[in-house]
């Protein structure tokens, strides 16, 4: 794996480590933003790994790791659909305001489980790839 992809991954694991301290806290909505994050991370390594690009945007993150796995046998499809989901956690975290801005701490649980996967199953996968 390069060094750029290690750094991703382990940019991942920070963020997951902070989202369980935020989420032992009770802030719900920055513990699911960082999940988000956690995946989004992980998706940028598994983007760079594959192709050697760095996705620039958000929007061009999600696109460009859906491109990879649709090749990959065997890709657990939620885990894209996980980083479309938890996009919409850092959306809020940034700028939701009023009642449609809340983020239970189920759902930030949910998230955090989820992202837990997320960084596991790509780890693997590039740690398969590259052996």
């Amino acid at each position: 794996m390069t060094p750029e992809g290690r750094s991703y991954l382990a940019k991942a694991q920070e963020d997951l480590n902070d989202a369980r301290k935020i989420a032992d806290i009770g802030l719900a909505k920055v513990a699911a933003r960082s999940a988000y994050y956690a995946a989004f991370h992980a998706a940028e390594a598994l983007i760079f790994e594959r192709t050697g690009k760095i996705a620039k945007t958000h929007t061009g993150v999600r696109s460009e790791f859906s491109r990879p796995m649709k090749e990959t046998p065997n890709f657990d499809r939620s885990l894209t659909a996980f980083l479309a989901k938890a996009y919409t956690f850092r959306e809020i975290g940034d700028y939701g305001i009023g009642p449609a801005a809340i983020i239970t701490m189920e759902e930030a649980e949910e998230a955090l489980a989820a992202a837990r996967q997320f960084v596991e199953k790509v780890t693997a996968m590039l740690a398969g790839a590259h052996n």
